[in-house]
């Protein structure tokens, strides 16, 4: 099983499992500024605000994003 992978802007954190993703692009679709696939890292939570974030994760239908 992969390991969880996170991203931080300030006291906020994203954490990204791979192994339940199933590429719907809900997060692509909505933040294009933020998740960029073919970039590394491919999540860049300093390119929006915690709402928004907080919005679109809470959009994702696998559950692979989560925050803390």
């Amino acid at each position: 099983m992969a390991e969880a992978k996170e991203y931080t802007k300030g006291d906020f954190t994203i954490v990204w499992k791979a192994e339940k993703c199933i590429h719907a692009g809900e997060c692509v679709k909505r933040l294009p500024e933020v998740y960029k696939p073919r970039e590394r890292p491919w999540i860049t939570p300093e390119n929006a605000s915690v709402e928004a974030l907080k919005s679109q994760i809470d959009a994702c239908p696998s559950g692979a994003l989560s925050y803390k």
